[in-house]
């Protein structure tokens, strides 16, 4: 892992989940790891409850734009991350990858805000766990 690792966050609109796990793990980093994020298939906008739930922890992802993965993004990344099992992508050779198939509370019911900040809070517990990981922290 080179010293300062790139992490690529992929989900299919990017404009929720991957979106929130780069906004979580460059607020943890503050410059150790290098953050991007892309869709499979990007929406139009940041989902407005997902980036209410991230300004209640301080973090702004309000200025973001949901933007496509590229070949180029992916070659880039020491790691890559899809968010939930709609994404599907193939990471180069050598590139680690994982899928974290992220709790969705509308299974159970919840939903508005009070299902975001679920979502929020098991998003920020595995950018945590990655973040220690690459960091030796």
């Amino acid at each position: 892992m080179p010293a300062t690792p790139r992490v690529l966050f992929i989900c299919v609109k990017n404009g929720g989940k991957s979106q929130m796990a780069a906004g979580l793990m460059r607020d943890l980093a503050r410059g150790t790891i290098e953050v991007q994020s892309a869709g499979t298939k990007p929406g139009n906008a940041i989902n407005a409850l997902s980036a209410e739930s991230l300004a209640e922890l301080g973090i702004d992802i309000s200025a973001e734009k949901p933007k496509a993965v590229t070949e180029e993004a992916l070659q880039a990344a020491d790691v890559v991350v899809t968010l939930g099992s709609e994404a599907k992508i193939t990471a180069p050779d050598g590139t680690r990858y994982e899928n974290w198939d992220t709790d969705e509370p509308s299974e159970r019911g919840i939903e508005g805000i009070e299902r975001m900040r679920l979502v929020r809070d098991d998003i920020r517990q595995r950018v945590k766990a990655l973040h220690a990981e690459l960091t030796g922290t």
